[in-house]
């Protein structure tokens, strides 16, 4: 098959697909994390905000404090990106979105967020077909890898959550009905029946301490906390691990900057940055080994996002910008993946990260979505880039590469074809 019949019928399959009647309930999505999940800046903090549910949003209205100005509520991020392939793909998915900015696993577990923000009664709330947990950009890395770096509390709550979902809470120490009254202490196994010392001490050791600085400490070990379980565990969930991208802003020499608090724009600040990995591809390797172990360990997982090995992909295919502190990154002509404070995702980053859930998530090749994509075109992301994404994200998945999209004259070719297809049905 040419190029010339293969753009034109695939574009003709993709509409075919998005036009049919799904008689089957929708598939349940929550996406579970933090600013990496909800996009932090437009034109994806507020994508198809519209057809997401945002289950933040009212907590955030009742009280905002924790929260930043300029990441108006509701939200639609990656969720939303999301949300429109599996439209477009003619899947019909009922999507949901549970983030606090800064949120880790620990924090959402332990509901540690302003007062009223109950993020693990989010998970709670529904019983869900499919949940998608993202942590700190930093934390699963090795011990003195990051300023957040424990790779032990991502296990550990990354776990806790998975089993919440499918499992709720067990009968166990101080279960008073369906509310587990508890400390870090005894989650990580200290004796229930020994001294506070003793079970902060097994937290302790369960965190990394002593030689991880980023170890629990005491007093958080020994702090009480109330678990309320789940009335809609199930066996059934899917439950997916989002492998987030290698931070330049961790890697490449510069000044540091600051947020503006209002505008959330990234000002320049005073001092060189303290740098943490040594390469892209180190820490990447560090961010894949951490969700990919942890999925090889734990086979309640359902899989693994390979979002920051697509960031990757992306660099070292000549695709993306490498460094974008570099004097050339500006005019290199490469696509630049991440936003100005080089840590968050940019609309191409958010793009390629939705890209890679959606054909993990669906098993549906990212390249089916095509040079006619309509989250693309919202987004402001040309036909060449969005068809470029696409193929790392199915690259990266192992789907089989399909020719590359040619001139507007085989997209014309590809409408007319189109034309045909609908005079077709309707003279049925």
């Amino acid at each position: 098959m040419n190029r010339l019949m293969y753009t034109a019928l695939s574009i003709a399959l993709a509409t075919l697909a998005s036009t049919q009647v799904v008689d089957a309930a929708p598939i349940s999505i929550l996406f579970v994390g933090n600013s990496y999940t909800f996009g932090r800046v437009d034109p994806v903090l507020s994508y198809n905000a519209a057809n997401v549910h945002d289950l933040t949003a009212a907590m955030n209205a009742a009280n905002s404090s924790g929260s930043n100005v300029y990441e108006p509520h509701p939200w639609g991020g990656v969720a939303g990106l999301f949300k429109q392939f599996t439209t477009e793909a003619g899947l019909d998915y009922d999507v949901s979105i549970s983030a606090r900015n800064a949120a880790s696993l620990r924090g959402q577990y332990l509901n540690t967020n302003p007062a009223g923000w109950d993020l693990l009664g989010n998970i709670a709330s529904q019983q869900w077909g499919a949940v998608v947990l993202q942590d700190l950009s930093d934390e699963p890395l090795p011990n003195l890898r990051g300023a957040n770096a424990n790779l032990q509390l991502f296990d550990f709550y990354a776990d806790k959550i998975e089993d919440y979902i499918h499992t709720g809470i067990k009968p166990g120490q101080d279960l008073a009905g369906d509310v587990l009254n508890t400390t870090e202490g005894i989650l990580f196994g200290g004796p229930t029946t020994g001294t506070a010392a003793q079970r902060a001490a097994a937290c302790i050791a369960g965190t990394g301490g002593p030689s991880n600085p980023n170890a629990l400490s005491q007093t958080a070990c020994n702090t009480a906390r109330t678990i309320r379980g789940n009335p809609n565990e199930s066996t059934s969930t899917n439950v997916y691990l989002y492998e987030t991208w290698a931070r330049p802003d961790m890697i490449y020499p510069h000044t540091n900057t600051t947020t503006d608090p209002v505008t959330g724009a990234i000002l320049p600040g005073s001092g060189a940055a303290t740098l943490w990995e040594p390469s892209l591809e180190a820490m990447t390797g560090d961010l894949h080994d951490a969700y990919f172990g942890l999925a090889a360990s734990n086979s309640d997982f359902a899989g693994v996002a390979p979002v920051g090995d697509a960031f990757l992909l992306a660099v070292q295919s000549g695709l993306a910008t490498a460094n974008p502190y570099a004097s050339n990154a500006a005019t290199d002509g490469l696509i630049d993946l991440w936003w100005d404070d080089n840590l968050h995702a940019s609309k191409y980053g958010s793009y390629l990260s939705a890209l890679t859930l959606f054909g993990t998530i669906t098993g549906v090749d990212p390249q089916s979505l095509g040079v006619l994509d309509i989250a693309a075109r919202d987004l402001g992301i040309s036909q060449r880039d969005a068809s470029a994404l696409q193929r790392i994200a199915a690259a990266e998945l192992g789907f089989a590469l399909l020719p590359e999209p040619g001139s507007l004259a085989l997209l014309a070719s590809g409408l007319s074809m189109l034309g045909f297809t609908w005079r077709r049905r309707g003279s049925r």
